[in-house]
Formats: C-alpha cells, structure tokens, sequence
C-alpha cells in the first residue's frame, strides 16, 4: 500500500488508529475502538483492513513515503549542507506539528514485538531518513561545514537521536509546547555542535 494507492477511508482509519495509539497506547487499539471513535461498525474497519497489525504497517508505510516526498522536496543542491540539515528537521517539526497522532510512530520500538511486517516498516522509515540525511552530513563535512572529529555515521545517530529526544519531550508533555520552536533551539545546538 502506498500514498498512491491508499484510499481517503483508510487514511481516515490510519488518523484515528494514530490518535488512539497517542492517547492510549498500542493496548488500546482495538478494531471496536476504532470503530467506535470513528462512528463505524467494526465489518466497515474489515473491509478496508484485515487487522490491527495492517493497519499500523499501512500507517508506517504512510509515514516513510510521505516523508520521502517531503524531504526530496526540500533538500536542494542550491543550498548549502547546514542549511539543508536545517530544512530536513524543520520540515520534519512542521509535519508532526500538523500531525501529533502520527508521532507514537516515532516511538514504534515496541508497537508489536512479535511483528516482523511491523519491525520491517519501521526500519523503513528509518532507511528513510538516513537516505536523505547521510549525504548532506556528508558533504558537509567534505566540504567543511562539519567536524570531521566523528564519522558520518556517528554524526548522522547523535542528530537522529536528538530529534528522537525532542519528540519523546513533547509526546510525555502530552504536546503542550511549541515543537516548531523548540525543534528550532535544539537545531541550533545540534549545528553549534557540529560545525567545523
């Protein structure tokens, strides 16, 4: 299932499934909480999805395309390698500004342990991610933007885990603070840290 192909139904289901997981955990996603918050019988979720664990896969998979297309739109060679580590983080805060119910995706570790489509989903999402921010920490520091005192790979894990970090902040605070403008903050110490 791809952005292309899922239907304005199933990404309804996939919003609501999001909204429960934030606010009562993967236990509370039911296929009768479901249809219960969105005002369905349980056999309409049923013809859109065959069980709980496809649904969270197709939310996934949602996510990791639609931030493909985000963030190959907002990286561009015209900008410089800090600017574009600033873009793919901005862009990341403004999406989950709009959309705080998808960000328990960020946190998917332990969705459904013993779900292999689950896990592959999630390191997808991750693949995902690293494809767009390996070659701008790269370049940046070829071209001397960044400290070359690390590996790009342990530049590109310290970054990650910091936006890891500042999400986990704002889903424990149950969303209270501007994410935009604390993401802003820890951006600049993150490039305060890195830069050459």
């Amino acid at each position: 299932m791809t952005t292309a192909t899922i239907s304005d139904r199933q990404f309804e289901i996939i919003v609501a499934a999001g909204k429960i997981l934030s606010a009562s955990g993967v236990g509370g996603l039911t296929i009768k909480n479901l249809a219960r918050e969105m005002g369905f019988s349980e056999s309409a979720i049923y013809r859109h999805f065959d069980s709980k664990e496809e649904i969270l896969v197709a939310m996934l998979n949602f996510l990791a395309e639609d931030m493909d297309e985000r963030l190959s739109q907002v990286i561009s060679s015209q900008k410089s390698p800090t600017e574009n580590l600033e873009a793919i983080f901005l862009d990341q805060f403004a999406f989950f500004s709009k959309n705080p119910h998808f960000v328990v995706a960020v946190f998917s570790d332990g969705l459904m342990e013993a779900s292999q489509k689950i896990n592959a989903a999630i390191l997808h999402i991750m693949q995902v991610k690293m494809k767009h921010l390996m070659p701008v920490i790269m370049l940046g520091q070829q071209q001397g933007f960044f400290t070359n005192a690390i590996t790009t790979e342990e530049m590109m894990h310290i970054v990650m885990g910091s936006f890891r970090l500042q999400m986990f902040k704002w889903r424990i605070a149950n969303f209270q603070f501007d994410i935009q403008r604390q993401g802003a903050t820890m951006l600049h110490a993150i490039s305060t840290l890195i830069k050459n």
